[in-house]
């Protein structure tokens, strides 16, 4: 008889493809295992739609995507009960209502929910309008008021947390330091490369540096390196813009010279970043 303790990963988005996910928990899936538990992911979008998702255009795979995604989701609601532990990440379904929040939070045994970034807000800087029509703040706090414990990764965001569930710990993204090593051995024998790495929703924060880079162009010659957002343009600076693959990550990282790190104060969305960026550039 299998007496191994099981724990279904309910994810957003695909395996190995999301910051939040993989410096967040997938990491830790073979320390897990380690453990003595048995583990399965689902995540709502498969590769297929990923792979258009944030790209303009595409509706018919969006949509196909988006009805294998709530496909899964039924389908994983009747084996809820199969696993001791659910582990959910940011939502069970993207748009609202919270119907499946609800749902799961009936069948499951026991939810672990787990938040990252201010999922809450209705509405970003970052985001647009009608993006934030789509998102349902009951969805994240309905999952933290059913939750057996909560795992945030600020403490703005612990703290708001706590509102709903006494039981939440901050613990911060990580860095597996074996795989992510200083190799920079800071000598002026070659082109200056500023960088940033990030995704497409948060491009909007470097675009906000574009007058100060353009205007540092003219005085200093240095390239724009760009990882997370291929689509990135920018006048009159020297640039390579490149999409993020698990491969060209830490690669890419160990060519920074200086890392950029905008943080728009007058955007409550800032209040849910745990530091990550940072501690890759270190």
């Amino acid at each position: 008889m299998n007496t191994k303790k099981r724990i279904l990963f309910i994810n957003p988005y695909p395996h190995d493809k999301a910051p939040s996910q993989r410096l967040k928990y997938e990491q830790y899936y073979p320390h897990i295992r380690e453990a003595g538990y048995e583990i399965e992911y689902s995540s709502f979008y498969d590769d297929e739609i990923w792979k258009v998702l944030y790209k303009p255009g595409h509706v018919f795979a969006k949509v196909a995507g988006m009805l294998r995604g709530y496909f899964r989701r039924i389908k994983d609601l009747f084996r809820l009960r199969e696993f001791d532990i659910v582990y959910i990440h940011l939502w069970v379904t993207p748009v609202r209502p919270a119907f499946f929040e609800w749902l799961y939070g009936k069948v499951a045994k026991r939810i672990i929910y787990d938040i990252d970034d201010l999922v809450f807000l209705k509405e970003a800087k970052h985001i647009a309008w009608w993006r934030g029509m789509l998102k349902s703040r009951k969805k994240p706090v309905h999952l933290m008021k059913v939750a057996k414990h909560v795992i945030t990764c600020t403490p703005f965001l612990d703290e708001f947390t706590r509102q709903y569930n006494p039981h939440s710990t901050d613990i911060s993204s990580t860095i597996n330091t074996d795989a992510y090593k200083v190799v920079n051995g800071y000598q002026n024998d070659h082109r200056l490369i500023l960088g940033w790495s990030g995704s497409h929703s948060t491009v909007a924060y470097l675009k906000g540096y574009t007058d100060m880079l353009q205007e540092l162009a003219k005085t200093h010659d240095f390239k724009l390196l760009v990882m997370g957002s291929a689509d990135f343009t920018i006048d009159g600076v020297d640039y390579e813009a490149l999409a993020w693959t698990a491969e060209r990550e830490i690669p890419t990282l160990q060519r920074f010279d200086i890392g950029l790190y905008p943080l728009p104060l007058d955007d409550q969305w800032v209040m849910g970043k745990s530091g990550l960026k940072a501690l890759q550039y270190m």
